[in-house]
């Protein structure tokens, strides 16, 4: 009679095991044979050697080519009792995993035999010396594909046994069984079920630890099911759900700055009834073996019942790289739903079918403001009373393009430096300095980065400018409700981009009052080097220029173009080649900047020398004058500031009625006469200012005249040896 095994188990692993005791059952029949028919059954060496009279036994045995003689019918009657008892258990809501991964990757019965055979030495440790008897050799522990067959009643020449163990059959082609020592004769080989394999037909949900970095389970946020505009993505996710229990098994989901594709695939996949498994194409890229490993993130996904959400699709580089379009393709074509995300175009060579295309949206600033609160709120449990108090998420986070994952990272960020502040309380400055640190470093390659520190406060300009300059941070905050969602810019292929023209003379405050603006909205300032984008090559400029354009689109920043008549100018008549390519440059720049998402203030001395075109795509432009009297008066008290010790002879009057400077010229001469009283260890004194607005005239290459100074004429000191 065959011995029950256990039952207990609520996870299933009672068929199992119920399983497996039907296969430890034919292996003791077998080995009960197998010393009935030796002839030296106590022989000592048995396994270690091959003797003269076992090889004449061996060669004198006939060929067994239509049974094996391990049948039992016992067997029949004690599978139907496993498996009745296993029917009851799944009407239950309780479907044993063995069943499971059977109907997930289409297993046979011959299949799951093969299988257990193969699983008990790993379950049962004294299989593993029944192995070694059965296979006459103590070194080979597992069972071979010969003893496999043996076991399942199979004869070894039955070609429709032999084909459930090919690569393509789903056993070995799905990563459950690996058919091992390929060298050795085909019945001698080793087959070994993996350990992932092993621990989930016994209960373990652990992921595979290959796959440690690469792929993760995941499972909708609540969060981000009600952020932004809940209706419309609860709608865009259910019809993706219903086309993927449709059949649908390849989608992409094409993400523009700010949005949650990522959210959306899962949430996708769990409405049609999937759980996700994330895998990270670029971390799977740098792999040293990504078409392993992708092999086992599949059999992850299918052990779990999971579709694949992967991305970024642009970590990988399909057209510059075969073996990258090589993994893409394997990717894109898997026996379970694989929902890429990413921020490029889809290519229809990537793949040999053709993807469901949907593009996600960016969250709203409704959508942000709820989401960051529930972000701070989940760390908020042991914090002091009003923690979440101090700032306004709906307004501070309106200039910004962050996805869910950035916003849960800033909001992490500004809760520790909150903490690391003793405050009590998270306020706006820790705010705006979690989402700065969100930045990504590419464009400080490219660009001058500045932290602002300054304000409106700093700023010495005419009303009409400070209205302007105030209205840009507003088109800022205010974009993703007049752009967006009041589609005040359809069309076209039109950003949510904001531009600006500062125009004015040297020194008049443009490149401050772009980082009193970038300061307000609480964004970084990246000035644009020049030399890193102009090139005498053809088509060079466009490339740098993308290049810059492209990593501006992942920050959140303000990007200065200073000096921009350098690559804004005028297209002009063709004369020769390089107008030709000239005008090349301006009409993509043209056309770039109008879908720009991002934030950009061109700064030029020469306004004429801008292209028409570029000024009718600006949403502002401010022109800087040089100062009146007034204005004068205040820069120069501005400039000296509050630490500089002054002499009571200082006359601000006399200095802003008689010098006509900019506001950077005021900076430069109040900076040198800072020096000279710094070497004489006093006071700034008047005749300090008069000799540093000396200097200051020089090198401007201005007219000094005699009349400007008046009183305090400048005197001319000898030049001291030490």
């Amino acid at each position: 009679m065959t011995r029950r095994p256990r039952t207990s188990g609520a996870d299933g692993t009672a068929y199992l095991f119920a399983r497996l005791g039907l296969v430890a059952a034919r292996v003791r029949r077998l080995v009960a044979e197998r010393r009935r028919d030796d002839p030296d059954p106590d022989d000592a060496f048995r396994g270690l050697y091959v003797s003269a009279a076992d090889a004449e036994r061996l060669a004198a045995t006939p060929s067994a080519t239509t049974e094996t003689g391990c049948g039992d019918p016992s067997d029949a009657q004690a599978l139907a009792e496993v498996e009745e008892t296993a029917d009851r258990a799944a009407a239950d809501g309780t479907e044993p995993r063995l069943r499971r991964l059977a109907r997930g990757f289409g297993l046979t019965a011959l299949d799951l035999e093969f299988l257990l055979v193969a699983l008990l030495p790993d379950v049962e440790a004294r299989y593993e010396r029944l192995y070694g008897y059965l296979n006459d050799d103590v070194s080979r522990r597992r069972a071979t594909i010969g003893l496999a067959l043996e076991l399942s009643g199979i004869p070894a020449s039955a070609v429709a046994g032999r084909s459930r163990l090919d690569g393509s059959a789903p056993l070995v082609g799905g990563g459950l069984l690996l058919v091992e020592r390929a060298d050795q004769p085909y019945l001698s080989r080793s087959l070994r079920v993996p350990d992932r394999v092993a621990g989930y037909l016994l209960g373990d949900d652990t992921v595979d630890a290959q796959l440690a970095e690469l792929a993760w389970p995941a499972e909708e946020d609540e969060d981000a099911a009600s952020i932004g505009d809940a209706a419309a993505r609860a709608d865009l996710a259910s019809r993706l759900g219903a086309a993927l229990r449709a059949g649908v098994h390849l989608g992409y989901l094409r993400e523009r700055s700010g949005a949650a594709a990522d959210d959306l695939a899962i949430a996708a996949l769990v409405t049609a009834g999937w759980s996700v498994l994330r895998l990270d194409l670029d971390a799977l890229t740098a792999a040293s073996a990504p078409a392993d490993l992708l092999a086992v993130a599949v059999r992850e996904a299918r052990l779990r019942g999971a579709g694949l959400v992967a991305g970024p699709v642009q970590a990988l580089d399909p057209a510059g790289k075969p073996a990258h379009a090589r993994l893409l393709r394997r990717v894109a074509d898997q026996p379970v739903p694989v929902l890429l995300t990413g921020t490029v175009e889809w290519d229809p060579h990537w793949s040999r079918q053709a993807p469901l295309l949907v593009t996600a949206a960016p969250l709203d600033e409704r959508g942000r403001a709820r989401l960051w609160r529930r972000a701070v709120g989940a760390r908020a449990t042991d914090r002091p009373a009003g923690w979440l108090d101090g700032v306004d998420p709906a307004r501070e986070l309106a200039p910004y393009l962050l996805g869910p994952d950035q916003l849960r990272r800033a909001a992490q960020a500004a809760d520790q430096l909150a903490l690391f502040a003793g405050a009590d309380r998270v306020d706006a400055g820790h705010l705006r300095a979690g989402v700065r640190g969100q930045n990504a470093g590419g464009l400080a390659r490219l660009a001058r980065r500045i932290e602002p520190g300054v304000g409106w406060a700093d700023l010495v300009l005419p009303d009409p400018v400070h209205d302007q300059l105030r209205e840009l941070a507003l088109r800022v905050r205010y974009r993703d409700r007049v752009l967006g969602r009041w589609r005040m810019r359809p069309g076209g292929g039109r950003g949510r981009g904001v531009l600006a023209l500062f125009a004015g003379d040297s020194g008049t405050g443009k490149t401050m009052s772009a980082e009193v603006v970038a300061a307000d909205l609480g964004l970084d300032l990246y000035v644009v080097d020049l030399s890193t984008v102009v090139d005498k090559y053809v088509g060079q400029t466009e490339k740098n220029l993308e290049r810059i354009f492209t990593e501006a689109a992942g920050i959140n920043g303000l990007l200065l173009f200073d000096e921009a008549d350098a690559i804004f100018g005028k297209r002009s008549e063709v004369r020769d080649a390089h107008d030709r390519y000239a005008n090349l440059e301006s009409a993509y720049l043209l056309q770039r900047m109008e879908s720009f998402d991002g934030v950009a203030v061109l700064t030029t001395n020469l306004r004429a020398n801008l292209d028409e075109a570029f000024t009718r795509r600006l949403d502002l432009i401010v022109d800087f004058a040089m100062p009146d009297v007034a204005q004068r008066r205040a820069l120069w008290d501005r400039c000296l500031g509050t630490e500089l010790p002054r002499d009571e002879d200082l006359d601000l009057d006399f200095c802003a009625q008689n010098f006509e400077l900019a506001g950077g010229s005021i900076r430069a001469c109040v900076v040198t006469a800072a020096y000279l009283a710094a070497e004489a260890g006093r006071p700034v004194r008047m005749s300090d200012l008069i000799g540093a607005v000396q200097r200051e005239y020089r090198k401007l290459g201005r007219l000094l005249l005699e009349s400007e100074f008046g009183a305090h004429q400048p005197r001319t000191e000898p030049a001291r040896v030490h």
